[in-house]
């Protein structure tokens, strides 16, 4: 079997064995990419009364205005999924297992935003995690293999019909001037 015929099946069968989780990785990477500029993916960072300096109310303040909000769904450290600190805009996100954020003013310990966050279950659909840990090390990272030798092929397969096609165009030119 030939290069070529060997590189078209192998674009043939692995165009419809990654077909399903491709779309899945492909349709979530866009709504990843739009993360920062669609609210409904992941709420925007407000900014807090002082901006780069350091926090003036404490961790347990700042916690403690976090779970006076109901919505969120957390009462205890343990329920939380993360907490992150944004110094550069006076803030501190508080993210739930439950997928709410609560953004709480560093200085002032006021509660800016209650909304909820998609974007981390967005992620988790797509790399796999969200369906279970072998789907992700047994589909969808074997997907990411076979898009990539069939993205080689492609563009050796690509190559040879461009490379065919000069040649042809020459030869023909060639004829032409006999």
């Amino acid at each position: 079997m030939s290069t070529q015929m060997l590189f078209r099946k192998v674009h043939h069968w692995g165009s419809i064995l990654i077909a399903i989780p491709l779309v899945i990785m492909i349709g979530t990477g866009v709504l990843l990419m739009l993360k920062k500029e669609v609210e409904w993916i992941q709420p925007s960072s407000q900014s807090g009364v002082e901006q780069n300096l350091l926090p003036m109310a404490s961790l347990q303040d700042m916690f403690d205005a976090a779970i006076s909000v109901e919505k969120a769904g957390f009462t205890t450290w343990d329920e939380l999924e993360r907490a992150d600190l944004k110094p550069g805009k006076g803030i501190i996100k508080f993210v739930s297992k439950s997928n709410w954020e609560v953004q709480v003013d560093t200085h002032t310990a006021e509660v800016l935003q209650i909304a909820q966050r998609r974007s981390d279950v967005i992620e988790s659909i797509h790399d796999g995690s969200f369906f279970a840990e072998w789907i992700k090390l047994g589909v969808f990272l074997p997907v990411g293999a076979v898009l990539f030798v069939m993205w080689l092929t492609g563009l050796y397969l690509f190559g040879l019909t461009e490379y065919k096609k000069a040649s042809y165009r020459k030869h023909k030119y060639r004829r032409r001037k006999k």
